[in-house]
């Protein structure tokens, strides 16, 4: 702890100004205040010292002290992250609570995680042996469904020289100590800290090879993420963002899920949280909060906070690919988060840039999304953050800065469409203004694990879906009744495919999330049907008497009635769609 002190001159909302320099560093933590309020330096020059401070500043009066702690702002690593809820800078809220009820009192001061509570730890490495950054020394069973793997903190290496036998241990008990090179001793315990602001180092990128599998077929099949790629959700008022992100927290192969609520209204992560907490991992059986931590951030919060919820979870998030898991980051949204840069940045009196957003908010955004990634770790094993990023453009306009630069930095868009969610048509992606460029990366996988017409396929569903938008328009002008018969075909199929596959119900168990290999038959068999109906057409069968039999009601209804685990279930449907073919040759012959 240093001693460095400073008095404030001036305070403007949750920006603090001391006179001259105090001796301050660059973007350390400091105590403002009486009541030891949270702060960051976040600007330095010989005449004046500038702090952001992540608690309501009300109350404080020029003259009062300021304390330095020498270190950046840091988050606390060690097991108790996952099924704990945090603010944005990791104090946890069951604790605050317990200590000050229902609302966050200022200056409160708890440990991020719990000090008092035993782990039963197994330690992995033994004495003599020569351990580097991210070596793993100790496990421990931190939920029913992770397995915490406590690592030497990156910037540290040396020689064990003692090892405590396995047994129960706090986070702050010593269980290795090691000599280090100019021959002095450093003991480590179960946590680490880090600083939020520095990604953790790793030894090599990977580039995107294998996809973030969700059971959304319109993002699997049509629009996939990569492991260790990063998306941005961007919608209006109610088009879904946040429970697209749900969707893919509950059902996507991620081993973790780090769930931030940046400047989210109080009642929708009220609803994250109680969803959250009851709701069973469909892969392990355990509860899903077994494997999440979330960051409740609400509108009501200071916005100095909201800022640093990002980091503080991107942060996390990184500690646990480092132990060889796939975790993914739900940010939930970072429009707020921007619009928290552009009122610090106003109080700074900065220069604005593109409607008053600072001008550093494309390298800012830039920064955050490149954390993202599949890595190889310090210690070998292979890890990835991915990021989905929720965007809240104003009155829906994806012209706006904060959507558009997002899109210069992810490789996935999953632009909402208010029409669409007016309609209840759910996901509301639509699939024209939509786009993922790591379809081509992930073809090989695809072809591999799933079938080697996959990619075919899906390109064949986005051309009907295309030429239906070109149809539309003409339909539009002069009605449906006069486009030749192999076009109103294309509609009929491209309804089918609207309403059979991209269509998605989440409250219907069979339909909620779909294995690839079913994405798979789903779209082979509708390309049958169409394949099937234009042979007719061709062979001059009016679509009126296609239209006759309720084949394609009965396509669109499969993602009910076939069951996910009875796909040989579609063979009767090929069946099925053939002598729906003979019958209207035999009537019509």
């Amino acid at each position: 702890m240093n001693n460095t002190t400073g008095i404030i001159y001036g305070i403007n909302g949750p920006v603090v100004y001391l006179k001259e320099n105090a001796g301050f560093r660059m973007s350390e933590m400091v105590h403002v205040g009486e009541e030891h309020l949270v702060g960051e330096v976040i600007s330095l020059s010989k005449k004046a010292t500038t702090v952001q401070v992540f608690e309501e500043t009300t109350g404080l009066k020029p003259g009062a002290e300021v304390t330095g702690t020498g270190d950046a702002i840091s988050v606390t690593l060690g097991p108790g992250i996952l099924n704990n809820i945090f603010d944005g800078i990791q104090r946890p809220l069951s604790e605050i609570a317990a200590r000050s009820g229902k609302y966050i009192t200022r200056g409160v001061n708890v440990d991020s995680l719990d000090t008092e509570k035993k782990w039963q730890v197994h330690l992995t490495v033994s004495e003599g042996q020569f351990v580097t950054g991210g070596t793993i020394i100790a496990e421990t069973q931190e939920t029913d469904t992770i397995l915490h793997k406590s690592m030497v903190p990156p910037d540290v290496e040396g020689t064990v020289i003692k090892v405590a036998p396995d047994g129960e241990y706090t986070i702050m008990d010593p269980i290795v100590t090691l000599e280090l090179s100019d021959g002095k001793q450093k003991e480590i315990c179960l946590c680490q800290k880090w600083p939020i602001r520095v990604p953790r180092p790793t030894s090599k990128r990977y580039p995107a090879s294998v996809p973030l599998i969700t059971g959304q077929r319109i993002l699997d099949t049509m629009f996939p993420i990569a492991k260790g790629g990063t998306a941005a959700v961007p919608g209006g008022f109610g088009t879904g963002k946040t429970m697209t992100q749900h969707q893919i927290a509950k059902w996507s192969d991620a081993d973790i899920i780090i769930y931030i609520g940046c400047g989210e209204r109080g009642n929708e992560m009220t609803q994250v949280l109680e969803e959250f907490g009851e709701l069973v991992d469909p892969k392990t059986g355990n509860l899903l909060m077994h494997r999440t931590s979330l960051i409740a951030n609400t509108s009501n919060m200071p916005v100095a906070a909201r800022e640093a919820s990002i980091y503080t979870g991107l942060t996390l998030a990184e500690y646990y690919r480092d132990m060889g898991y796939d975790v993914a980051i739900m940010a939930d949204s970072t429009s707020r988060w921007a619009e928290a840069l552009r009122e610090l940045s106003g109080r700074l009196e900065e220069m604005p840039a593109e409607e008053g957003f600072p001008a550093y908010l494309a390298s800012r955004l830039s920064a955050f999304y490149e954390r993202a990634g599949m890595m190889e770790n310090l210690n070998g094993t292979e890890g990835s953050v991915s990021i989905i990023g929720a965007v809240s453009p104003q009155g829906g306009d994806f012209s706006e800065p904060v959507t558009m630069n997002t899109k210069r930095f992810v490789r996935c868009f999953w632009g909402l469409d208010k029409a669409l969610a007016y309609a209840r048509h759910f996901p509301a992606i639509h699939w024209l203004t939509s786009y993922s460029e790591y379809l081509s990366d992930l073809a090989p996988w695809y072809q591999e694990h799933v079938n080697k017409n996959f990619i075919d396929l899906r390109n064949q569903i986005m051309a009907l879906l295309n030429t239906e938008s070109s149809l539309m328009e003409i339909v539009k002008l002069i009605g449906s009744d006069v486009l030749p018969d192999d076009q109103k075909l294309v509609l009929e199929i491209a309804r089918v495919i609207r309403l059979g596959f991209l269509q998605q119900n989440a409250f219907h168990k069979e339909d909620t999330c779909v294995p690839m290999e079913k994405q798979y038959k789903m779209m082979e068999i509708i390309l049958y049907l169409y394949k099937k109906s234009k042979a007719l057409v061709t062979m001059g069968m009016p679509m009126s008497v296609l239209k006759e039999d309720n084949i394609f009601e009965r396509i669109i209804a499969i993602k009910y009635d076939v069951p996910n685990d009875h796909l040989e279930m579609f063979d009767d449907y090929k069946k099925a769609v053939d002598e729906y073919y003979d019958k209207v040759l035999e009537k019509n012959a």
